[in-house]
């Protein structure tokens, strides 16, 4: 399954259009390189009705109080769709529950290694955003981790689901998803890539000349 890592509502709007997308991701970082963001609720609208499917919107407080008004500022906007995301620390745990407790939907992200993989899950996160290319980052694979939090995942019947995100290549697709994760989101710039195989224009080309020549 893919999710779209974008808060651009004409290329989220194309891209669904495609029928292989099943929700959106943002973060602080996409949202501040946004020209068209002036105002975060109405981006997120805008978002929303471009797309189908859960829209992830990241807390940016640290406080456990501030994180708490923030995420229920956020899902008010719309309670079915939207799902907070919550920066991976102890406080963030701790939102995480509570937000879970209130059948608040979550999505734990910067997430890097497997401990903290596992403690998202246990909190009652319905996601895990395990990064990908920043893991790599640091002088290692993210499939091992990938690997390990799915198996455990299943061994307990958590309900978690992993999401592999910082996706750079068409490699950490094929990767992320071969080592389990139920959802990969990916920039624009990868699902386009994912697209184009020099084979399968040249095999189109071939087959639309032929039948060109046989119709003159």
């Amino acid at each position: 399954m893919f999710f779209l890592d974008s808060s651009n509502p004409a290329e989220i709007r194309e891209m669904f259009s495609w029928g292989v997308l099943a929700g959106v991701t943002t973060n602080p970082l996409i949202l501040s390189r946004d020209a068209g963001c002036v105002d975060l609720e109405r981006r997120i609208r805008e978002v929303i009705a471009a797309s189908s499917g859960p829209v992830s919107v990241e807390l940016t407080s640290e406080t456990e109080a501030a994180m708490l008004a923030e995420a229920r500022a956020y899902h008010a906007w719309e309670p079915e769709r939207i799902c907070v995301k919550v920066p991976f620390s102890d406080v963030g745990l701790k939102v995480t529950h509570a937000l879970a407790a209130r059948g608040v939907r979550t999505n734990v992200t910067c997430v890097m290694s497997f401990n903290q993989a596992y403690l998202a899950a246990l909190a009652g996160g319905a996601y895990v955003s395990i990064f990908s290319g920043r893991i790599r980052d640091m002088g290692y694979a993210a499939t091992p981790v990938i690997e390990r939090t799915r198996a455990r995942l299943e061994r307990e019947r958590l309900r978690a689901e992993i999401i592999v995100g910082s996706i750079r290549h068409l490699m950490d697709v094929n990767e992320a998803l071969d080592a389990g994760a139920h959802v990969v989101t990916v920039p624009p710039d990868i699902l386009r890539k994912m697209l184009h195989n020099p084979k399968t224009e040249e095999t189109i080309r071939e087959f639309n000349a032929a039948w060109e020549k046989r119709a003159k």
